[in-house]
This record gives C-alpha cells, sequence and structure tokens, in this order.
C-alpha cells in the first residue's frame, strides 16, 4: 500500500513538473517584420522577449524573421513567410541546454534595462566631456580588455574626425608591432599573425593620417590567462553544442554570453558576425547599439 501511495506522489511530482515546465515553448529572442502571433480567438504582433505557448499559431510576415529559443535552450530561426503552429515548430527542437537559457535571459534582462535607463536618464552624460580624444575607440577599459578567441575588432567613431587613419599596435614596452592604414573606421586582427602571437598585451591607437594630433585613447588588448582561458571554455562547453551552427540567432547568444563573461572585445567581434549574418534584422543592430552604450563603448 505504502509503495502505491508512493507511486502516485512521484506521478504527481512529474506531472507537476512538466506543466510547469511546458508554461511556454518559445521565447522571442529577435523579431522582424509584422509577424502575428495567435493565442486564443485574436491576432497579436509579436514582441521580442514575448513567450509562446504550445498551442498558439504564428503568421510570419513576406521578408520576416523570428529568432526563438525553446523551453528546453534550443535556438531557431523561422524565416519561411505563412502560418505555422507553435506545436509543429516544438515537435522539430532536438536537445537543448538549460545554459543557453541563462544567457538568453541575460540578454533580454540587459536590454530591457537599457531600455529603461534610455526612457528615465535620456540626455544622462556619464563620462568627461573635456577629457575626451578627438577619435572615441570602442574598446573597453583594461579591466574588460581580455580577449578569448583570436580574432579582435577595433571599430571607431569616424564622426568628428574622417579618413585615412593609422592604427598602431605596439607591445609593453612601447615597441611597434604593426600599423595599418585605412578609410574605413574599423579593422580585425588576428592575435596569431606572427606580429602578435608573442605577445600577452597589445596597445593599439587610432590617429588622423593627415593630422596626427587628432587621435584616440591608447587602450590595451591583452591575452586571458591559462587558468582564466581554461575557464571561460569550460563554461563555453556548456552552450556550443547548441549554437555551433554559423547563423545570427547563435551568434547573438554567444555574444550574450562574452558579455556575461566580462569579455567585451570577444562579445563585440560576436555581434560583428550577427550583423554579417542578418544585415536585415535591425534589432540585433538595436542590441549591438546598446550593448555598446551600456558599457560606455560608444558616445
Amino acid at each position: 500500500m505504502k509503495n502505491r501511495e508512493l507511486a502516485v506522489f512521484l506521478l504527481f511530482i512529474l506531472t507537476g513538473t512538466v506543466a510547469f515546465g511546458q508554461d511556454y515553448a518559445f521565447k522571442v529572442m529577435a523579431n522582424k517584420g509584422t509577424n502575428e502571433v495567435k493565442s486564443g480567438d485574436s491576432w497579436q504582433p509579436i514582441k521580442t522577449g514575448a513567450s509562446l505557448k504550445l498551442n498558439d499559431e504564428l503568421r510570419v510576415a513576406n521578408n520576416g524573421y523570428l529568432g526563438l529559443i525553446s523551453a528546453s535552450g534550443k535556438p531557431v530561426e523561422v524565416k519561411n513567410p505563412g502560418p505555422v503552429k507553435v506545436a509543429e515548430l516544438a515537435a522539430q527542437v532536438k536537445g537543448g541546454s538549460s545554459a543557453v537559457n541563462k544567457y538568453t535571459e541575460f540578454i533580454l534582462s540587459s536590454n530591457a534595462e537599457e531600455k529603461k535607463n534610455k526612457l528615465s536618464a535620456t540626455g544622462a552624460v556619464y563620462r568627461d566631456i573635456a577629457s575626451e580624444k578627438a577619435i572615441k575607440l570602442m574598446l573597453p577599459e583594461n579591466q574588460h580588455s581580455g580577449v578569448y578567441n583570436t580574432e579582435a575588432v577595433i571599430s571607431w567613431d569616424g564622426s568628428k574626425v574622417t579618413g585615412p587613419y593609422v592604427v598602431t599596435f605596439s607591445n609593453m614596452f612601447e615597441e611597434q608591432l604593426a600599423k595599418i592604414e585605412t578609410t574605413e573606421t574599423s579593422v580585425v586582427i588576428n592575435l596569431k599573425d606572427p606580429k602578435f602571437v608573442h605577445e600577452t598585451g597589445i596597445f593599439v591607437d587610432v590617429r588622423s593620417k593627415v593630422n596626427p594630433s587628432q587621435s584616440s585613447k591608447q587602450h590595451l588588448i591583452k591575452r586571458l590567462s591559462p587558468d582564466a582561458h581554461e575557464k571561460v571554455q569550460r563554461s563555453l562547453s556548456d552552450i556550443m553544442g547548441e549554437v555551433s551552427e554559423q547563423t545570427a540567432l547563435n551568434k547573438f547568444i554567444l555574444a550574450g554570453f562574452y558579455e556575461e563573461q566580462g569579455l567585451f572585445i570577444d562579445a563585440i567581434a560576436a555581434y560583428e558576425e550577427v550583423l554579417k549574418l542578418a544585415p536585415e534584422v535591425s534589432y540585433y543592430k538595436e542590441s549591438y547599439d546598446e550593448f555598446l552604450v551600456r558599457h560606455g563603448l560608444k558616445r
């Protein structure tokens, strides 16, 4: 008798757990176009951050896009126009990771907080205008200058100083490692390049070629220590099985991972990949801008 009562109790707990886990089927991470959801009897515009239930129906617009995360932590991109049942999408989902959900929640909450701050403090200034250089490098301060990956994107605001520009890289002893001339407002370096491969820290600054006195502040790019690199690698391994495919949504999640880890340079590189893969999805560009503003990397 006791065994039967125990079995009934465990079944009750399991049923409650499943029901709780199925409170939503997907969360909306990104949305482009006049996409709609039918929950009940009426159609409503889909909003980023919304939860989609198993019984909902979607109507994807022509040239529309949805970036979804399943309740199990699986990224799904929806691009085909027309009607689709959420239950049908959920049936196609295989696998997932709760760690992915952790970073998607981080992204959504960070972006929501940024929008809230904009509404409550429009025009607020947190920097010393008088001390600013003519060229603003979109790189973090030293405490967040570590790099996990081998590529680093160096971008700057060219609104006050037009090109051509000279980008100079030097080591900790102020010895020049490389110099790049460009008319663009960004360059990409590979830390496996023979010029950089033996350096633990690299200083970078940008100047006007025509008027070298118009320059940026010098910023540091540094490799992570072996222990720090291994720690990030362990955390990254929890989600890589779900985000290894080269999609905009996966890169977006990786950008959130790197931001949460305090690796802003890696986050920048991930965001740049997002924009290359889905340049038409304005929400991704807005999220990138919000990230830069949130951490003082952009005026």
